[in-house]
């Protein structure tokens, strides 16, 4: 099989698989990051999205996010007015970065079946379908198309600036790219892409530069407030002890969700996924074995000779870390979209543990791959048609979690139905009732309704589990505004300056 076919391959099989996106619309983040957001809809986004937020609508949520070449291209194909064209860029971004996952593979082992093993692997992997068929998945797609060509560029081609040009376009596209110097100097100790030790040091300079350069600019834009103003659910009111123990405890689901994907959730969130507390829990005890077998199959290949699958084994970790809430906790627990690009690793360990198979029994397994995992990635699709498609999906995946039953308070306060919101509120909240978002969109309601004595009691409470109580406020007078609800967001704009907090 010539190169050029076995990319066309993965290629196709990436687009065919993930065809159903074009009939999407927006959903959930979607509505915030591209529908609503005044920048993306002018031309003048192409160069403003590199001195605002991520979030730059509502205003409130900005702080901690700059991915402004991810906007940049939602600006750029939304002048065609049309959803589809934005769901085909993402297919296209996804293509790409199975083509490269591909590349890879055939570069370091000169075997073309086990690059289309991997290459197919990646392409219908459903565990992606959250970052192709949801439109601000782009900006996983693109981090992860570009840290790949950064890792390319020097361990296949030692082409220094062809790697910073990459790692600098992945930092833009998201945070997560971050990660690809420590990629390359993992394949250096495995052996890819010898190079002197002056030459090292070039590279170190180089990404010590564009961190310097980075950081500079997004403190800049965000104003210095570059701390979540949230934290995941499962971890509001938890120490760090809890927290990490938690975090470990996921490792079960990231294992599963890797090698076994066939029950996908929108979200992860209380009282589907709760706080492990102790060293003792199962579940925490359940992923410290997924970890530890994670590390034996490391060494294990190291110890082997086995380079790249070492690699693609380092991959997993090194990518998966900036998300898993080891460092620092963030503002979710676990999203499948968050392993995106730690997929890549498995997929290219996998393609070169195969590799040594007889060609015939590679295909069959190939064949087998591109049927059960394209068949689960078509059936998942059409789950992110819309708010209200993800939403439902929740009750189904996951019916202990507060998630659904919220995110339908949000649903009827756009369709104008605030008593039905309340009665969702009032579920949501008997579930898991520390989320500020919870009460303020109550509170909404209940002004909707009449009832200002209980939208005041609602933001008490509100207040008392609020980390930044402003933005909450701000981010639900805009929604208000939004629907053209202009007495509520009055209202709530009276409350924010009577509560000594200012008015926006």
């Amino acid at each position: 099989m010539t190169s050029r076919r076995l990319y066309f391959a993965v290629a196709a099989a990436a687009l065919v698989v993930h065809l159903g996106a074009l009939a999407n619309g927006y959903a959930m983040d979607d509505v915030f990051i591209v529908a609503f957001d005044p920048l993306v809809h002018h031309w003048s986004g192409l160069w403003r999205a590199f001195v605002e937020p991520y979030w730059h609508w509502p205003a409130s949520f900005g702080v901690a996010m700059y991915r402004p070449l991810a906007v940049a291209s939602f600006a750029l194909d939304h002048q065609l007015d049309h959803v589809a064209w934005l769901h085909a860029v993402n297919l296209l971004w996804h293509a790409g970065a199975s083509v490269a996952v591909a590349a890879t593979l055939k570069r370091w082992t000169e075997s073309a079946p086990a690059a289309l093993f991997a290459g197919i692997l990646f392409a219908v992997h459903p565990v992606h379908v959250e970052a192709v068929a949801n439109l601000v998945g782009r900006s996983e797609l693109m981090a992860t198309l570009f840290t790949l060509l950064a890792v390319y560029a020097a361990l296949a081609h030692d082409r220094l600036w062809w790697s910073l040009g990459a790692l600098c376009l992945g930092l833009l596209s998201k945070e997560n790219a971050a990660v690809a110097p420590g990629l390359i100097v993992w394949g250096w100790l495995l052996g890819f892409g010898r190079v002197s030790p002056g030459r090292r040091w070039a590279y170190v300079a180089g990404w010590a530069a564009v961190a310097a350069a980075y950081f500079v600019v997004r403190g800049a834009v965000l104003g210095g407030h570059e701390q979540l103003f949230y934290l995941a659910p499962v971890f509001r009111g938890a120490g760090p002890l809890p927290i990490r123990l938690t975090a470990v405890a996921a490792l079960a689901d990231v294992t599963r969700l890797l090698l076994f994907p066939l029950s996908l959730r929108v979200d992860y969130s209380p009282a589907e996924r709760t706080l492990a507390a102790s060293p003792i829990d199962p579940r925490f005890l359940a992923g410290l074995a997924c970890l530890i077998a994670w590390v034996g199959m490391v060494w294990l290949a190291w110890r082997r000779g086995r380079r790249v699958e070492a690699f693609g084994l380092g991959l997993v970790g090194l990518a998966l870390l900036p998300s898993a809430n080891f460092l620092f906790p963030t503002g979710v627990f676990l999203a499948e979209r968050s392993l995106y690009l730690p997929s890549a690793g498995l997929a290219i360990a996998a393609g070169a543990g195969l590799g040594g198979l007889p060609r015939q029994r590679l295909s069959l397994i190939t064949a087998g791959v591109l049927l059960l995992g394209g068949a689960r990635t078509v059936q998942r699709v059409p789950v992110w048609r819309s708010t209200l498609t993800a939403t439902l999906s929740v009750f189904e995946d996951s019916p202990r979690s507060y998630f659904g039953p919220a995110g339908m308070l949000s649903l009827y306060l756009e369709q104008g139905q605030p008593r039905r919101a309340l009665d969702a509120f009032r579920v949501a909240a008997g579930i898991y009732d520390k989320s500020p978002l919870l009460f303020v969109q109550a509170a909404d309601a209940a002004l909707e309704l009449g009832q200002p004595a209980l939208a005041d009691s609602l933001l008490d409470r509100m207040e008392q589990v609020c980390e930044r109580c402003p933005q909450y406020y701000e981010a639900e007078i805009a929604a208000a505004q939004a629907r053209r609800d202009t007495t509520t967001a009055d209202s709530l704009r009276a409350r924010l300056r009577r509560r000594g907090f200012g008015a926006p």
